[in-house]
């Protein structure tokens, strides 16, 4: 009875807490309005978006919108923490005299025209049977998919402001592509019907290429090691097992696979991984869970697709083969995925990305936020090659990860044999990415038979099967020979299946060598294999054919093998990271806050991999290259980045300048950006240790981990390389008195984020500057104005306190006097105190409650609630 008792009180608490927000809000942004620059009005009206309760700050994390005439205004959202009743810290983003930059009042288009004109400007098609499903208000609607979008679309009012200063009427809404290739978030201007602005909630990494390089550096000299399978086994005490390559091993070739027990964490998964109704017992034998789905989409339909089965005993014990085809170890790659997504959720669920901060789980288990968004990992997709990515809608819609293959490392292997005649031998050819695989133990051998089309449309070339087939009856039964042309490679290998084409030979049209075939429109219905061999080689083949001269080949797999994305870890970790980064910036309903030129998502989701990739023998010097073992570098390899990520700047020397059109964009910026992380990182270890217990360790890297999620939180919509430095420093401050000050402005400044830097709009990469310099204030804390947080001078922590109460001056405070009340006015403790440096007050006489701290020093008198718990 008791417990329920106090349930009961914790919720009544908790409702009445979030009453209060909004009035404890609209009081501090109306005492600091002048500072602030907003008029009365602009703060009228505000909207209290989400909220939940951080351990490490003691405090609530609250996300409030500027509401114009009841409409939102679009990247408004600001950040404020709430701590003892009051506003502890605020990152206000709201639009000044905002009632004066409006353009309209009134919508000139309805919603679904909204939607029309936004399928039209997008290229996708028009929509049919739309209609709406549910009337949220009357300036929100929520409509079926029209059979445009996988999801139903949503659509409401909001003013964005534009490069003019003015805030648009606009009609803001979502359609995710059916290929699941975009997710647009798009406003369509309520008057015009155009497009004012869109992002993408999917975002793709595009790893391919390697970029230049930027100073010269050491050679990057070592032996990629594949490690023989069944390397350790660990017995199941009855829970689930997984055979996966575990925490922290990066990738096969950075460690052994192994079979692991009952890796799910108690506090972030109290029913396992294969639960969602929040009762003892496995609800799925598969690899499905409350956290993710992991299933196969080699068809890249985004339907479907086959999860491996561990049976009533939850064993996913499946073998790892590397010297065949990756579809042979499907079962194992898709563990290994629903393995490291699992991981992501329960790691960073204990620094704060939990249910009510907008992570992914299916039943939220009473926690708070909105639930029935799990992941969809989708393994080996067959809808690209050399990438990855992740899209992310706001909070209750499900996150969907997709992992590729990778192009084989090392010289393409010779599948073709040409058995009879002058060409008789063996031909190099690299197989498509898409159709069936091309065998493995027993040949498809048949004649080659030359494509013919009527060449009516613009294509020039009889033989490259972008028009319609005129000797259909000539192909069936055999491998078909086509050469590259005007379509793409997934129609014309499907023309020639449906003629009966057997398999096909793509030839080159440029002299270039043989390249890995994408499917396009239409890959996804090819059933049979096909591969591109050479110019000069596919030349002689038509040649021959043209002649007349019956030419037998044999098409098989001789490798090399395509590389399985659904091992390199540290990508699935980039990946499920922009699910972080983008659901705590701006709170959870927002997914649409790292939209701006100067954004960092891409850095932090590189530094979530390498966070979760350190080990005790790791150095800050050491290489640390991204996505070596999907590229197939060595473990030393430089990786796909401007540089490999250390902290010895003849390895790495990016500095905040260099985001100034010296990196790509967006992968660059957040790489310079993760660099600083990563010094920041390595300086908090040698002050602290490395602990290997990423769940609750003590060491430095676990107190990077809480910064940068608590950093997260307070920054504000939008933020740029400054906003970000400085929400870190704030963080510290909050949780840990700023005990890390000087430590975290050295590493910032090393790479020219110094004191004296600027940042400029964080919608240009082009106008910040850096510097080098740090505080020279007494512990490095900076005046209140230069923290970007209306706060005064005296930081009391923690609060609530068990009782002991540390106090502290940002500038110095000399002596002091402080004294407890009580609510009802009467003196409990008082004390002479030295605020040259930090004070502590002995509070533990003191009953739990709420009482009243006073700090009187020579010239200036500080008041706070002090909760004691």
């Amino acid at each position: 009875m008791k417990k329920a008792l106090l349930l009961i009180a914790c919720l009544t608490f908790g409702f009445i807490q979030a009453q209060d927000y909004s009035q404890i809000i609209k009081s501090y942004l109306g005492v600091n309005r002048s500072q602030l620059g907003l008029q009365p009005q602009d703060i009228e009206n505000l909207n209290v978006n989400s909220h939940s309760f951080s351990k490490s700050l003691s405090a609530e994390n609250v996300y409030v919108t500027q509401l114009i005439n009841g409409i939102p205004v679009v990247n408004s959202i600001s950040s404020f923490v709430i701590k003892g009743g009051e506003v502890n810290y605020a990152k206000v983003g709201f639009v000044v005299n905002a009632n004066q930059k409006v353009n309209t009042t009134t919508a000139s288009i309805s919603a679904s025209q909204a939607i029309n004109s936004a399928a039209s400007i997008l290229g996708v098609s028009s929509p049919s049977g739309l209609q709406v499903l549910e009337t949220v208000s009357s300036n929100s609607f929520i409509f079926n998919n029209g059979s445009i979008s996988q999801d139903n679309i949503p659509v409401k009012l909001v003013y964005e402001l534009n490069e003019n200063n003015t805030l648009r009427l606009a009609w803001d809404l979502s359609i995710y592509y059916l290929d699941g290739s975009h997710y647009y978030s798009v406003r369509v201007d309520a008057i015009s019907g155009d497009i004012i602005s869109k992002n993408d909630w999917v975002v793709s990494c595009t790893f391919g290429e390697r970029p230049h390089d930027h100073v010269k550096k050491q050679s990057f000299l070592g032996e990629s090691v594949l490690f023989e399978s069944n390397a350790m086994e660990v017995t199941s005490a009855g829970g689930a097992v997984y055979r996966v390559f575990p925490l922290p091993t990066e990738s096969p070739n950075h460690g052994t696979d192994q079979l692991v027990s009952d890796p799910a964490n108690a506090v972030a998964s109290p029913f396992g991984w294969h639960d969602n109704d929040g009762v003892a017992g496995a609800e799925f034998t598969i690899t499905r869970g409350n956290n993710v789905i992991a299933r196969d989409d080699i068809d890249g339909n985004n339907t479907g697709g086959l999860s491996p089965d561990g049976g009533a005993t939850l064993t996913f014990d499946f073998p790892y083969q590397f010297d065949t085809a990756p579809v042979n170890m499907l079962d194992a790659a898709t563990t290994n995925l629903f393995y490291w997504n699992n991981i992501m959720h329960d790691v960073w669920y204990q620094y704060g990305f939990d249910e009510a901060s907008g992570n992914f789980q299916d039943n939220n288990y009473g926690n708070g936020g909105n639930g029935n968004d799990f992941v969809d990992a989708q393994a080996q997709d067959g809808g690209g090659t050399n990438n990855a990515n992740f899209s992310t809608p706001p909070d209750g819609n499900n996150g969907r990860m997709q992992m590729f293959l990778w192009s084989p490392a090392g010289p393409a292997g010779d599948p073709l044999t040409i058995n009879n005649g002058p060409l008789m031998g063996d031909y190099t050819g690299v197989p498509a990415t898409f159709g069936a695989p091309l065998p493995e133990d027993i040949a498809i051998t048949t004649d080659l038979a030359l494509v013919v089309d009527d060449n009516a449309g613009a294509s020039v070339d009889e033989n490259d099967a972008c028009d319609m087939i005129t000797n259909g009856t000539d192909l069936d039964g055999k491998i078909v020979v086509i050469r590259r042309g005007e379509c793409e490679f997934g129609f014309k290998i499907l023309a020639a299946e449906n003629e009966g084409a057997v398999a096909v030979i793509m030839v080159n049209n440029v002299p270039d060598a043989p390249i890995a075939m994408g499917p396009g429109d239409f890959g996804d219905q090819v059933t049979i294999p096909g591969i591109m061999v050479s110019q000069a080689d596919g030349d002689a083949i038509i040649a021959a054919l043209l002649n007349g001269d019956t030419v037998n080949g044999s098409l098989i797999n001789a490798g090399p093998y395509n590389i399985d994305g659904d091992l390199d870890n540290g990508i699935i970790a980039h990946e499920y990271g922009h699910g972080i980064s983008n659901r705590l910036t701006g709170g959870p309903s927002a997914a649409g806050c790292l939209g701006n030129e100067e954004q960092m998502g891409e850095g932090w989701s590189d530094w979530f991999g390498l966070m979760l990739t350190m080990q005790s023998t790791d150095t800050r010097t050491d290489i640390n290259g991204i996505g070596t073992y999907a590229t197939g570098e060595p473990t030393d390899g430089g990786g796909i980045r401007e540089a490999p990520y250390s902290t010895d700047f003849s390895i790495n020397d990016y500095t905040y300048d260099d985001i100034k059109g010296n990196v790509s964009v967006p992968h660059g910026v957040g790489f310079v950006w993760a660099t600083m992380l990563w010094e920041m990182t390595w300086d908090l270890v040698d002050e602290y240790g490395f602990d290997a217990d990423f769940y609750n360790g003590t060491g430095g890297n676990n107190i990077a981990m809480q910064l940068v999620i608590d950093g997260l939180k307070l920054q504000g919509c939008n933020p740029g390389y400054i906003d970000g430095r400085d929400a870190i420093l704030e963080a510290d401050l909050i949780a840990n008195g700023g005990a890390n000050q000087c430590l975290i402005w050295g590493a910032f400044a090393r790479r020219g984020l110094g004191v004296s830097a600027s940042q400029g709009s964080s919608n240009n990469l082009f106008d910040g500057t850096e510097a080098y310099d740090e505080p020279t204030t007494p512990n490095c804390l900076l005046a209140n104005g230069d923290r970007g947080s209306i706060d005064d001078n005296i930081i009391i922590f923690p609060n609530p306190s068990n009782g002991q109460v540390n106090i502290r001056a940002v500038q110095n405070g000399g002596a002091a006097v402080a004294t407890i009340y009580d609510i009802n006015g009467r003196k409990m403790i008082t004390q002479d105190i030295d605020l040259t440096s930090t004070a502590t007050l002995n509070a533990s006489s003191l009953s739990t409650g709420v009482y009243i701290l006073t700090i009187n020093g020579s010239d200036y008198t500080h008041t706070t609630k002090l909760i004691i718990e």
